[in-house]
């Protein structure tokens, strides 16, 4: 029996879904504009479709899967209400996770889960996404928008997205390929990326901190500026250097930081030093650690200290992948080299997952 003194319907629940079919028509130029030539179908059906006739050019495709989400970034979008490059950042904790194994990303779905339907706002989410795909080269297969009232509040959003790639077995990268005498080459993060913004904004958007309306100098911007720059989608740029020189294996630096990350591309008999006398970390990471303290080792724990990707080579391919690399945008620079394993070398952190190699992070970083 309905005692609140009204008809019980869906939009007296919190639904409104006639908002959510206005998002929709908002979102739909950014999606149809993020399509590849296999894509089967129009925008708007309840599974999207990919012409699987496309794998017909490999021998033995594998198929690989990734799913990830932005973390609490998104509390930086809201604070800014700037809605526009999260899924940037959706985009590029999939991509270039499934481009480790030398996938190339066909396509991706994505899911916004919120407590009220903005239209404006759920558009705005999507055209990020919608942009971070053709930055990937993969298509926005398809999608779901959820409205929670009373689960969420009104202006509160998370979102996630999975991907699918391809990759010739016998081009698969991975840890089998990597050699004692490899080169270690870093690709430069744009900055914080999608990881450790839980401490970021501990330290600098805390009762008394210097806030997001606040202008750093080293910086050049504002705090909230700079955390809320996009993640580098570099799934492009690594299937180009694979395809260029040879590539024994890629990671992909997120949350665990640089040791951690390398070593799960590493076999268990090898370990890599990575130096850190051959880069300078950008001013946020310094910023982070004086303003909180944070000792360096908590920070490589935590943060990419601007190295988002990492591509391990032959010693005779350095110089043409670093060339190759200028030539895309991509700064990049030898920051270590793989050696044998030492017995009971541990090195400065496990890899995710267990398994995987040894990873030292030695030397001071250069002066800014």
């Amino acid at each position: 029996m309905n005692t609140n003194g009204g008809a019980a319907s869906y939009a007296a629940a919190g639904v409104d879904v006639e908002a959510g079919e206005r998002a929709v028509a908002l979102m739909k130029a950014s999606v149809q504009a993020a399509q590849r030539p296999e894509t089967v179908g129009d925008f708007g059906g309840f599974a999207g479709l990919f012409d699987a006739s496309a794998l017909t050019k490999y021998r033995r495709p594998l198929l690989a899967t990734s799913t990830d989400g932005v973390g609490t970034k998104i509390a930086v979008a809201r604070a800014l209400d700037v809605h526009d490059t999260i899924g940037i950042d959706l985009v590029a904790m999939v991509v270039d996770d499934l481009v480790v194994c030398g996938a190339e990303p066909l396509f991706m779905t994505d899911y916004i889960a919120t407590g009220s339907v903005d239209p404006q706002r759920i558009a705005a989410i999507v055209s990020g996404i919608a942009n971070g795909c053709r930055q990937a080269g993969c298509a926005l297969l398809g999608g779901e928008t959820a409205e929670h009232p009373g689960l969420m509040a009104p202006d509160e959003y998370d979102v996630a997205g999975a991907g699918t790639g391809v990759v010739e077995a016998d081009r698969r990268l991975g840890p089998d390929r990597v050699r004692a005498g490899d080169v270690v080459l870093a690709l430069a993060s744009s900055g914080l990326h999608s990881n450790g913004y839980s401490l970021a904004r501990y330290v600098l958007l805390g009762e008394g901190r210097l806030g997001l309306n606040a202008h750093v100098a080293d910086l050049g911007r504002t705090i909230g500026e700079e955390m809320l720059e996009p993640t580098r989608i570099y799934a492009l740029d690594c299937l180009a250097l694979a395809a260029g020189v040879d590539v024994h294996a890629f990671s992909h630096v997120t949350g665990g930081g640089l040791a951690a990350n390398i070593a799960r591309v590493l076999p268990g008999n090898l370990a890599a030093d990575i130096d850190r006398a051959t880069w300078s970390p950008p001013p946020i990471f310094g910023l982070i650690g004086s303003e909180g303290s944070v000792a360096q080792d908590e920070l490589e724990r935590t943060f990419n200290m601007g190295i988002g990707m990492v591509a391990v080579v032959p010693v005779e391919a350095v110089d043409d992948a670093i060339a190759l690399l200028a030539a895309r945008g991509v700064l990049a620079w030898a920051c270590g080299r793989v050696r044998d394993r030492s017995d009971g070398e541990t090195g400065d952190a496990q890899a995710k997952g267990g398994g995987g190699g040894a990873v030292s992070v030695i030397g001071q970083h250069r002066p800014v």
